[in-house]
């Protein structure tokens, strides 16, 4: 499932080539057929990502809440004006296993992870590219659909939205639908805080006073939307390991300036995703460590994914179990 510097790029990618545009909107799959009848012809006139969810707001009071959960993708085609803030030489966003996106041969090289993903690259000038572009954490790409304008639809499509130039289809996602505004509030009003949208301070503060009213585990509790927005498996194991907490301990009992220091791990390692497009979150590495940490995933982490091999800190051997029908790694030493 997309963590939250996905939704993030994603819809940075939306406001600087959707925004201020009148859309298209079709389902050539037919399941959003009402909705994208609603939403053709509007004047797309902002987005905000809010943890896992992207809204997008259009023309009339009309907005559109998408949620990609564990199956969703967005698929870009056209002409992708790259945002400058976010770090992608080839319009490729967030954290991905897609492959095939189209270099611009006059950028330097990228560095690219085992899926292929362009992983670092400078910051700069919007840059416009020809690229095909697949954005999401756990599926493909697709095959290069060439110069045809619009694109061919391939595959099971609930939304494709078309500008003059650019064109994003939406596939699989766990929640498509069309919302009015106070419909779009009560939907982020039950959210937990977003350290990208709104006061960090605030949001720090409702962090915490969530976290330690919970006799929950704080395993479980980073994962509730409701507490905190936007963080996934990944994030949650290696936020856990870098506090040195047992992912047992209960909310209430763990304390306060631990607490405040996972929220504030969060706003950083938050920034780096979005920056990157990489759920980074390992510290202090050489340049050379660096890079191949960009280059694979594997490298990446502290915990994450490593069951049964030695804690890069202690040797212990990380410890796989499931909690909350989701998959959780930690160090039995290290985060005793």
């Amino acid at each position: 499932m997309p963590e939250g510097h996905s939704v993030h790029r994603i819809a940075r990618q939306f406001a600087r080539n959707f925004v201020g545009k009148p859309v298209s909107a079709s389902s050539p799959q037919g399941r959003f057929a009402e909705g994208a009848a609603l939403l053709d012809g509007r004047v797309v006139e902002s987005v905000q990502a809010v943890g896992k969810q992207m809204f997008l707001e259009t023309e009339g009071d009309l907005w559109l809440r998408v949620h990609l959960g564990l199956y969703g993708a967005w698929d870009f085609a056209g002409d992708i004006l790259v945002d400058p803030t976010i770090a992608s030489a080839n319009g490729r966003m967030g954290q991905t296993n897609q492959r095939g996106t189209e270099l611009d041969p006059e950028l330097e090289a990228p560095i690219l992870d085992t899926a292929g993903e362009n992983s670092l690259s400078s910051i700069g000038a919007p840059r416009k590219t020809r690229v095909h572009v697949r954005m999401s954490e756990q599926t493909r790409g697709l095959a290069d659909e060439g110069d045809e304008w619009p694109p061919p639809v391939v595959g099971q499509v609930r939304l494709r939205l078309l500008t003059d130039v650019t064109c994003a289809d939406l596939r699989g996602p766990t929640a498509c639908v069309l919302q009015t505004p106070d419909e779009m509030l009560a939907t982020v009003a039950k959210l937990g805080p977003d350290p990208l949208v709104g006061d960090p301070a605030d949001g720090e503060e409702r962090f915490v006073a969530a976290v330690r009213k919970k006799g929950t585990p704080i395993a479980l509790l980073l994962m509730d939307q409701a507490v905190v927005s936007g963080i996934g498996n990944v994030y949650r194991a290696e936020m856990l390991f870098r506090a040195r907490l047992n992912p047992h301990t209960p909310g209430r009992a763990v304390p306060e300036d631990v607490v405040r220091a996972l929220w504030r791990d969060w706003v950083r390692l938050l920034a780096i995703g979005v920056e990157t497009g990489q759920m980074m979150t390992m510290d202090d590495l050489t340049p050379e460590q660096y890079r191949a940490a960009m280059a694979h995933r594997d490298d990446r982490h502290w915990v994450y994914h490593r069951a049964g091999l030695p804690c890069r800190v202690c040797g212990t051997d990380i410890v796989l179990e499931e909690i909350g029908a989701r998959k959780l790694y930690w160090c039995p030493s290290c985060q005793a």
